[in-house]
């Protein structure tokens, strides 16, 4: 046999180390060539590694959430098979293997995992997360005892919930239950903050403690916005899809940056120099299944309405799906986040760093205003808005989003070249 050694490779942009987010292989694996092996996270971006050749995997390095640093290693192959199954070296190994079913047993059936579970058993070492094994001792449970169904005969979360609902004894009477339905929830449950997660929290803690942050919200009358937006809605062809608030309010940032200059900048930290953009690189705070991503609608000043409202759609369906690229989530100048008809009245975005500003759009609701002394009925949103108050000024912070005001307020302007 020969033994390959797979370092973890140089992902670029001066990365060091990157996190291990998932394995798809395990130890004893046979793996073919340019099969997804692993899923490692960057600052950046999530990438996929690949298998460098066709063997079978002899250990691994580190597990979800660990930091492996470039050029240690990551995974050991056999790069040369036969027809027996290699023997591991168990001290290598990050998991260990468990003797396999004998034939008579089909391979993946719950026999078959009782087998593995078995036979991991037999030899001392149950198979279970450090959290599940703490929450055992706290709850007097052998696992020893408990069926495992994940790979090797591992003891998954839904195993041991399943065996503490069993071994649970009723914390009061059973007349009670009956008579009132409610029963006590007792332990905890342990996430492991890793992935995009993890480089959420690391950004959001450093722009919060770097930044001083302003804050500025100010009401919009968009009954005149709205009847826009719902006249060209009208006019759409059946199954196009519908302008929203986003590519209106795209448009009149884009107007007003070009009188606040500051507000479309960037703080290099390392040279200590605000970088003012010309063209206007917009962030588009997304909610994805992996948390939040801010894909960037690039030159946003060279698009039309409708192109912006196809490239903000365009790009926030890719962050949802995980088809964005690298480089569509870097570079923003300026963010717009919006948390849709969950918008609330009032915000505190925080600004994506090194940027500037952000402006966050909150609900549209109908209230009751008063208009040359009569009350009526008025379409209403707040903008609440974040400025580096290091470099934006509180007055400027505050006029800029007064002009957006008068923009969206009076609609027909966003279009008016001048």
């Amino acid at each position: 046999m020969t033994r390959y050694v797979f370092k973890m490779p140089d992902l670029g942009e001066g990365t060091v180390e990157a996190e291990v987010v998932a394995w798809h292989v395990r130890v004893g694996d046979l793996v073919h060539e340019d099969q997804v092996m692993a899923e490692v996270m960057t600052e950046k971006a999530a990438v996929e590694v690949p298998s460098p050749v066709t063997g079978r995997v002899v250990s691994i390095t580190g597990g979800p959430g660990d930091m492996v640093r470039v050029g240690a290693e990551l995974i050991v192959f056999e790069t040369e098979s036969s027809e027996e199954e290699p023997a591991v070296d168990a001290a290598a190994a990050v998991a260990p293997v468990a003797a396999a079913a004998p034939e008579t047993v089909a391979a993946g059936t719950p026999a078959a995992r009782a087998v593995e579970a078995a036979a991991v058993k037999k030899h001392g070492r149950v198979m279970a997360s450090p959290a599940t094994r703490r929450r055992a001792r706290e709850a007097g449970i052998d696992l020893a005892q408990v069926a495992g169904a994940g790979p090797s005969g591992r003891i998954t979360r839904q195993d041991f919930e399943s065996a503490l609902s069993g071994a649970a004894a009723p914390k009061q009477p059973v007349a009670a239950v009956r008579e009132t339905g409610l029963v006590k929830r007792t332990g905890t449950e342990e996430v492991k903050v890793i992935g995009v997660r993890r480089v959420i929290a690391s950004r959001m803690t450093e722009a919060k403690r770097n930044i001083p942050h302003f804050a500025y919200v100010e009401e919009v009358d968009v009954t005149e916005l709205e009847s826009l937006r719902q006249h060209l809605n009208d006019r759409l062809p059946a199954g196009a899809p519908s302008l929203t608030y986003l590519p209106f309010i795209a448009a009149a940032l884009v107007r007003v940056l070009e009188k606040y200059p500051q507000c479309n900048a960037l703080f290099d930290a390392e040279r200590n120099v605000v970088v003012r953009h010309h063209g206007v690189h917009l962030g588009v705070a997304t909610q994805t299944p992996d948390g939040l991503k801010v894909p960037v609608v690039r030159h946003a000043e060279a698009l039309t309405l409708w192109a912006l409202s196809e490239e903000i759609r365009r790009v926030s369906e890719a962050a949802r799906t995980s088809r964005v690229t690298k480089e569509e989530l870097t570079g923003s100048t300026i963010t717009i986040t919006s948390l849709g008809r969950l918008g609330g009245i009032v915000s505190t975005p925080i600004i994506n760093a090194p940027e500037m500003a952000i402006i966050g759009v909150n609900k549209a609701v109908e209230r009751p205003m008063v208009m040359g002394g009569a009350v009526t009925v008025r379409r209403m949103m707040n903008l609440s808005s974040s400025f580096d108050h290091r470099f934006v000024d509180g007055y400027d912070a505050a006029a800029m989003i007064q002009a957006l005001k008068d923009l969206l307020e009076h609609p027909a302007t966003i279009f008016i070249p001048g």
